[in-house]
């Protein structure tokens, strides 16, 4: 068991559908038109399950030059008499990395020099590529064999070509570092020689494909630069907020603070009368949250002139069909009926009284955490331009093909007529896969005739956001004689927008189901009304609800007199056929859990002698595919000061692709979860938002950010996971352990400053 140690030293409705997508990335089945030209099968019996990969078409070459030779040999690889190689990187880069990591196992599998890669953005076409999204650290499983084959295939069409002029066995030609060779003639030659041989070669069979064995990367796993790094740095325009075209107009839209309400009417004349205004015009829109819900236009020369004007708006507003939601009421409501263990039970294993009847201790506790919002550093924005029947759009999305169908209903076009231009996005976290500002875009450009940019202002961020979910848990658990978890019961109180179901992002995450292993075990739920908008946020369920879970088995542990290190990992390994996952396509293992707990233990010090006033603590998710253990060394003074002195996160998810990223990733999973749990949430009353910038919504500063995260890394031959959320939920019940370490205050409540705790600089 391979590990490798990172070091940081320094002050980044469709919920079910994606955890959906993680238990089922090993069986997906993504069934694909044909092109006009031949198309290159790539099919697999492992995790990708069959996926085919096509030629480009010709028009997807229209940026190159008139006299380049380069040859695309296959969708996501085109290759210059140069030597350059170029891939297309399909999901959308939203700060994750994606797009060097696609790049860097592309580049593996075709045996390519790193160097003379060059990594672009590829066209938004599900009909080539199959799923383009970003969401639920779902982007490298899914893809995982299907790059791979990409750039296995491509090198066996480059080694056939060869093979056919040296007139010589294509078993005896080694592909390295861009470069053909075969030692028995002494001959050689590059990619590009060959390129243009290669694309007219037969398309090889899927089952002849070998790929590489975890031994024989040569890229990946190595530490990587960002292929954009160099054009962030320098403000290249890459983002949807950059986009400009010529003509282009500026528009804003104005919505009911409150979910739900219609426009009656607004001071149309006052508004047409700003300087810099060109229009403005009401919009009944589809009246579903994910489209267009009701609001104001107005169009202007420029986005200041837009804003001038949004300040000066007017709306008298219909609210009967308004939320009326208020977080306080919510708060006071489940209180109330937290000690009520509702009749039916949603999970049922053992028997839960008899447990308790006969237990050594019982443990109560009532534990909850806010609604959050997801605000990323770039407001939400689409370019969209309405001409010949076609809706070309401009879009930071991380869900572009979802939002094709979505678009196309609120445009009354076929997905056909949308042409949709992926750009870098400046933070996502869950709230763009919601595609409601390009659909809002797009109902704007077809009231005009000239291209337009839709520019949320961060008011309207914070206003019309989807957030994640507030929630309330009672607990009662039991330690048998023994010292052992015997009983878990937990009844856990949420939200439904529709009576029926959870509200999205207010499910129980399965990932506790799978992890929290009691021989007797009973759970239900109680659904609150909530007509605010919520959905995923970073590790959707996993964020909040492992904070619960893992600080109530603290309390358990500290119950039972055994180190609570031991006690975790005992009760991860407890046998417990009924909780065991029925998909056999998690990967959820108690030997990867119990490594990641003791090598998070080891590299801690844990047991270690610590100052007054100091403590450790511990505690360890399943999220999103991945076993992460996480530890936090703090001092906390008379003031309830918090002094972070260490972090340190241990994942197995997998090989790792970018070690520099997944780094980043661990660091800045670790940061923002410490951001969340210190500071942030989302109050409403009468359904209006209360906190509507970042002044009111204390994300952590660089000052308080903590000076050193220790990252490790168990490698392993496990299918890969993505990186942006598994290192995100142990945080927080990692840190309230730590508290109860240091000061004998157990911590029940997010966030930590509405307890009087605030970090030290």
């Amino acid at each position: 068991m391979a590990d490798i140690q990172l070091n940081f030293a320094g002050s980044d409705a469709y919920l079910s559908e994606l955890i959906s997508e993680v238990r089922s990335v090993s069986r997906a089945n993504t069934s694909l038109a044909m092109g006009r030209r031949s198309f290159f099968k790539l099919a697999s019996a492992g995790a990708a399950g069959l996926v085919l990969g096509f030629y480009l078409e010709d028009t997807a070459l229209a940026d190159e030059t008139a006299d380049s030779k380069a040859q695309a040999m296959n969708a996501f690889i085109r290759i210059a008499p140069d030597n350059t190689i170029t891939i297309y990187s399909k999901c959308p880069e939203i700060g994750q990395g994606i797009k060097t990591s696609f790049g860097v196992i592309i580049a593996d599998e075709l045996d390519a020099d790193w160097n003379h890669v060059v990594v672009e953005q590829a066209d938004i076409n599900p009909k080539v590529y199959g799923s383009q999204g970003a969401g639920g650290s779902t982007s490298i499983p899914r893809a995982w064999d299907q790059l791979r084959q990409a750039g296995a295939g491509a090198k066996a069409m480059l080694i056939a070509a060869a093979a056919r002029q040296w007139a010589v066995d294509p078993a005896q030609i080694a592909a390295r570092d861009s470069v053909l060779s075969h030692a028995a003639s002494g001959r050689s030659a590059t990619f590009g020689s060959f390129a243009s041989a290669a694309a007219g070669m037969p398309v090889p069979d899927a089952k002849s494909l070998k790929l590489k064995s975890r031994a024989e990367y040569r890229l990946i796993g190595k530490r990587y630069r960002g292929v954009d790094d160099p054009k962030v740095v320098r403000g290249d325009p890459l983002f949807g907020i950059d986009i400009q075209i010529p003509g282009m107009v500026y528009a804003t839209y104005t919505k009911c603070p409150a979910a739900g309400g219609k426009v009656k009417f607004f001071n149309v004349d006052e508004i047409k009368a700003q300087r810099g205004v060109l229009d403005a015009f009401a919009l009944e829109g589809t009246g579903m949250l994910v489209e267009v819900m009701p609001g104001v236009v107005i169009i202007a020369r420029d986005t200041w002139s837009a804003f001038q004007a949004k300040d000066k708006l007017k709306v008298d507003w219909d609210l009967s069909s308004a939320s009326s939601d208020s977080t306080s009421h919510f708060s006071a409501e489940a209180r109330k009926l937290a000690t009520m263990f509702p009749h039916k039970p949603d999970q049922d294993v053992g028997d839960v009284d008899k447990a308790f009847g006969g237990a050594a201790k019982t443990i109560e506790a009532y534990y909850d955490y806010p609604f959050a919002a997801h605000v990323p550093l770039e407001p939400m924005n689409t370019t969209a331009h309405w001409h010949d029947g076609v809706m070309e759009m401009w879009v930071p999305t991380q869900q572009p093909d979802r939002g094709l169908p979505l678009i196309a209903k609120v445009a009354g076009i076929a997905p056909e007529k949308i042409v949709m231009h992926q750009t870098r996005v400046g933070g996502g976290f869950g709230r763009r896969l919601v595609n409601d500002y390009a659909c809002e875009a797009a109902a704007i450009a077809q009231k005009i005739s000239t291209p337009v940019k839709l520019q949320w202002t961060r008011e309207d961020d914070f206003g019309h956001d989807f957030y994640r979910p507030a929630g309330y848990h009672q607990f009662k658990g039991a330690i048998d004689k023994d010292g052992r978890l015997d009983a878990w019961q937990e009844h856990f109180i949420t939200f439904t927008a529709d009576g029926k179901k959870e509200a999205s992002g207010a499910n129980l995450t399965d990932n506790l189901k799978y992890s929290i292993k009691a021989p007797n075990l009973r759970r239900a739920k109680t659904m609150l009304a909530l007509k605010i908008p919520t959905g995923a946020w970073r590790a959707p369920g996993d964020n909040a609800q492992v904070f619960a879970a893992q600080s109530f088995m603290h309390e358990l542990s500290l119950a039972s007199g055994r180190d609570h290190v031991e006690f975790l990992i005992d009760a991860v390994n407890r046998d417990v056929p009924e909780l065991a996952p029925k998909d056999k396509s998690v990967n959820f293992s108690p030997k990867r859990a119990s490594d990641v707990i003791r090598m998070c233990a080891e590299r801690a010090g844990w047991g270690k002698k610590l100052p007054g006033g100091s403590g450790l603590g511990l505690a360890w998710c399943y999220s999103h595919a991945g076993h992460v253990a996480q530890a936090v060394e703090l001092s906390v003074d008379a003031d309830k000061h918090i002094k972070i002195d260490r972090i340190v996160v241990v994942l197995d998810v997998g090989p790792i692709i970018d070690m520099a990223g997944s780094e980043a990733q661990a660091q800045g999973a670790s940061t923002d979860a410490l951001s969340t749990a210190m500071g942030l949430k989302i109050n409403f009353e009468n359904g209006r938002i209360q906190e509507q910038n970042y002044n009111a919504y204390p994300i952590l500063r660089l000052p308080f950010a903590p000076m050193v995260i220790d990252a490790f890394f168990i490698q392993s031959d496990n299918p890969p996971t993505g990186m942006g959320e598994p290192a995100f939920p142990a945080l927080a019940p990692a840190l309230g352990n730590a508290i109860v370490a240091a000061t004998g205050e157990r911590v029940r409540h997010l966030p930590l400053r509405d307890l009087g705790y605030s970090l030290a600089g």
